[in-house]
């Protein structure tokens, strides 16, 4: 393939062979495909490179995407950010095949998956990116019939006039407090509390205003008021949360509690300038008293087991470690929980406080104050503590005061933002901590994901086919009856087929020889090899599958959230 590019790019495009050489030599050594090294370098056009890897891969090519409508099941089974981040669409269904159209004809692997995802053979069909966006979007855009009634009040008290944009002389109070604006955003909020929404996004483009929810981790796209309503919700929600409404050139943050029917919300709301406006995300957390157990995080009975046996320790660091929104701190709360009590003395320090914990005394971070996590920790160690929970290890001067606190008696929970659970013990290296430190404190390590669950009210039994077992190394010899279980989806999920979340766990026990592993910087892969295989340890991977197996969730859903386990 490479010698026939050269030979294309040379002779039809007159480049320099030189420059051809220099370009395959490059893409080879960052692991880059040709097809994307080919656009970033500006040697050929997008258009150009699809039509010389349609002829040579016998894939068809379409420049025009315009005339072709949704494909339901896409939407209703590929969730948005898989098909945005790979540029993905489902074109039409021929012969019991999907066509789908992509701009990178070499990144195999999302096809892969997004045959896992609808259930069916993959026919790869190659188009432009901006055609591709387009019929993305029109996938998963949706308008709510509420934002239609809200609009056609606000219409009659003549609130989509241009006057409405605005300017020097508008004020902006009167606007942000206006009964119909009021009533548009409390609808907002009403709405995201019905679908079991944990974020709102208020998301200014050109020429719209997307309002958009997180349900499950997933985004969905809910609404779109009119653009010239942009100003006055985004200045009705900063009202809310006592923020400055006439500064929008700087990012903001407010709080604000509300009463949604019987529940008490706590709004966090962050906003930032875009080039089409200001841009709203609001964090909504329930107010509750709600005690966590470690049997409802979803812990599996092996890897509760294990964790429970570091719990009882009297010093050492415990580790949760993920992405933002994975769930993170409520497993610590539900180990806290664990031992809670009278005769323990608890201190944790967040940023921010998610939920009250009776026992507990809790500081959260105040920056602009000067109260950061190290300087909080150096206090908590005059405070005769017996179990610490810091909200995160982000600097070197928080993880060694925390590595101190753990090698002078003191249980340390906390968290750090790592792929897997061995690379958390070499960003603390990478941090800056001594290996010998890392080793001597940290005694678990525990990575973690949400998962969708299966919706309870429409869930129904399918024979998977042998490529999507294949991605898992499964055979049908491994499932119970030879089915698996989906949700076909219903009111009661919103057309998803999933309900509420669980988590998936890689439990890391640091035993003597990993901690060896550790004083010689060992690579967090070779560490992770060889707990899988001598230590029996499951990757977060495994554990997705084992849940997939008993139907709590779907192997789709374990293929968009963890990666290939490569050893």
């Amino acid at each position: 393939m490479s010698q026939l590019l050269a030979r294309y790019l040379i002779e039809e495009h007159g480049v320099r062979e030189d420059k051809v050489e220099h370009l395959i030599s490059k893409a080879k050594e960052n692991g880059d495909k040709l097809d994307s090294a080919l656009v970033e370098s500006g040697i050929l056009g997008e258009s150009d490179m699809l039509q010389f890897f349609s002829q040579q891969l016998g894939l068809p090519f379409e420049g025009d995407l315009s005339g072709y409508k949704p494909y339901p099941k896409f939407a209703e089974r590929v969730p948005s950010g898989f098909a945005r981040n790979y540029n993905l669409i489902a074109l039409n269904e021929v012969g019991g095949s999907v066509r789908v159209a992509t701009c990178r004809p070499l990144d195999l692997y999302p096809m892969d998956e997004l045959a896992s995802l609808l259930r069916k053979p993959i026919e790869p069909v190659l188009a432009p990116r901006v055609e591709i966006s387009e019929l993305i979007n029109k996938n998963y855009s949706q308008k709510s019939e509420i934002s239609d009634e809200v609009e056609r009040d606000l219409e009659a008290e003549g609130m989509l006039e241009s006057d409405v944009e605005f300017n020097e002389k508008t004020d902006i109070l009167n606007v942000a407090t206006a009964a119909p604006i009021i009533k548009l955003v409390n609808t907002i909020f009403s709405q995201s509390l019905r679908m079991r929404a944990s974020d709102i996004h208020i998301q200014p483009s050109e020429h719209k205003l997307q309002v958009r929810y997180r349900v499950d981790g997933v985004l969905y796209d809910v609404m779109t008021p009119s653009k010239k309503l942009q100003d006055a919700i985004v200045a009705r929600i900063k009202v809310m949360g006592r923020m400055d409404i006439a500064e929008r050139r700087l990012p903001q943050d407010g709080r604000a509690s509300v009463k949604m029917g019987d529940a008490d919300i706590d709004l966090r709301i962050s906003t930032v300038p875009t080039n089409y406006g200001e841009r709203v995300v609001i964090r909504l957390l329930e107010k509750n008293n709600k005690q966590f157990h470690l049997a409802d995080i979803g812990f599996m009975p092996d890897n509760e087991e294990i964790f429970n046996t570091y719990l009882e320790y009297s010093n050492g660091i415990i580790l949760l470690t993920g992405p933002t929104g994975s769930g993170k701190t409520t497993t610590l709360y539900a180990a806290i929980g664990n031992i809670n009590r009278p005769d323990i003395n608890i201190l944790t320090i967040e940023d921010p406080i998610e939920y009250q914990m009776p026992g507990a005394s809790q500081v959260e971070v105040n920056e602009k104050k000067g109260l950061t996590f190290a300087k909080a920790l150096r206090s908590f160690v005059r405070q005769d503590p017996d179990v610490i929970l810091v909200g995160e290890i982000r600097d070197l001067e928080t993880g060694h005061i925390a590595i101190q606190s753990a090698l002078t008696g003191h249980l340390v929970f906390s968290t750090l933002h790592t792929n897997d659970a061995p690379s958390s013990v070499t960003r603390l290296v990478d941090l800056g901590v001594e290996p010998f430190l890392v080793s001597s404190s940290v005694i678990c390590v525990v990575a973690q994901r949400l998962v969708r669950r299966i919706c309870k009210e429409c869930k129904s039994e399918y024979i998977p086919d042998e490529r999507e077992l294949r991605n898992f190394d499964l055979t049908t010899a491994d499932l119970p009856n030879g089915v698996l279980l989906h949700g076909d989806g219903c009111e009661a999920c919103f057309k998803t087929g999933f309900t509420g979340r669980t988590a998936i766990h890689e439990v890391l026990p640091i035993t003597e020889h990993i901690k060896q592993q550790i004083v010689e910087k060992v690579a967090a892969g070779e560490i992770k090899r060889d707990a899988v295989q001598t230590g029996g340890l499951r990757t977060l991977r495994m554990d997705g599958v084992r849940k997939a197996i008993l139907g709590q969730t779907t192997l789709s859903e374990i293929a968009t959230i963890t990666q290939r386990d490569t050893f």
